[in-house]
């Protein structure tokens, strides 16, 4: 089924998120480890992309269960999984691995759902930035160029596509030079290997009230940096509940040309650092951007549960999704 007919029909919903779920397992050390790495070096727990490979089951099962509540758009667990990131458990050379059995384990959960659901290949922000120096006394030096990002990236969208994907979501995007690398190696991809693009999101983070990304984009300027890539959808994800996103959503559905997607987090962290919204109130919160044109795929971020998501899919299921706007142009 082609996403794009669906998008005209109805409001889609993505799934959950992926940590908060895995957390309920209380999995210990050696469930990371599995037999395979049980005498890796480095502790391992904490590595979730690595339970693609050591406890797939535990993964599939989390994706079913968000299918079970109503997402028809489910995040391979693949936030990490590049070079660049697993170096922090000196695990670079699994991440083509990694993401081909992600792919997998979601598509094994599609097929247990009995459901149409698209499956959505996770490409993550990276915990090294282009546009900003982590060393504050020289603002000049980066901790990676360009030319890594892009190889990384490559690496973990060939492992995604050759593990069935359907769509390819870049996520969570604080730096937008590390996501127009994201951009560019997928571009590279399906050039070389001669092969039919697949669809692909793009989902910022606007990081407080100011309304800009980390690396200092307002929303617009955001929206502009990355409008090339010609997206199905771009939209807002993690850092803001609904109640702080709503007024960010309501100016990209006004400057967005392709489709809008919102997955906000359960509300802001409490003292603890966890979240708290019930999901009533996230289902209402996004029921009222449903209602107000705003959305086209809806979902939810940190602290967000399958509960959450089966509120969020019952309360926007009768309303019609946002129109792409008629866009005047210049003669």
């Amino acid at each position: 089924m082609d996403i794009r007919q669906e998008l005209e029909k109805r409001i889609l919903i993505i799934d959950g998120a992926m940590g908060t779920m895995i957390q309920r397992y209380k999995l210990t050390e050696e469930d990371y480890r599995g037999e395979r790495f049980k005498d890796w070096h480095l502790d391992l727990k904490g590595n979730n992309d690595l339970l693609c490979i050591t406890r797939p089951e535990i993964i599939t099962e989390i994706h079913k269960q968000y299918l079970d509540a109503g997402a028809d758009i489910i995040e391979t667990n693949t936030f990490s999984s590049t070079f660049i990131a697993m170096a922090d458990y000196e695990m670079q050379s699994l991440a083509y691995e990694l993401n081909v059995e992600a792919a997998k384990c979601a598509r094994e959960a599609v097929r247990q759902s009995g459901k149409t659901a698209w499956v959505a290949g996770a490409i993550g922000p990276l915990n090294k930035t282009l546009s900003l120096s982590p060393d504050v006394n020289n603002p000049g030096f980066r901790a990676v160029t360009f030319d890594e990002v892009v190889d990384a990236y490559y690496e973990q969208v060939k492992g995604l596509v050759d593990g069935g994907v359907d769509i390819l979501l870049v996520e969570t995007i604080f730096d937008t030079l590390n996501a127009k690398g994201a951009i560019f190696a997928i571009k590279k991809f399906f050039r070389d290997t001669n092969t039919p693009s697949l669809p692909v999101m793009i989902s910022g983070t606007i990081t407080d009230a100011s309304g800009r990304t980390l690396s200092g984009q307002t929303l617009e300027a955001f929206y502009t940096s990355v409008a090339h890539a010609k997206p199905l959808s771009i939209g807002l994800n993690c850092a803001l509940g609904a109640k702080e996103m709503r007024p960010h959503i309501t100016e990209l559905s006004q400057i967005a040309s392709c489709y809008t997607s919102a997955y906000p987090n359960a509300g802001l962290p409490n003292a603890m650092g966890e979240y708290d919204e019930d999901p009533a109130d996230t289902g209402h919160f996004l029921e009222e951007w449903a209602k107000e044109g705003y959305v086209n795929i809806v979902g939810g971020c940190c602290g967000t549960t399958p509960d959450h998501i089966r509120h969020i899919a019952e309360h926007v299921k009768t309303i019609q999704p946002r129109k792409l706007p008629v866009l005047e142009t210049s003669l």
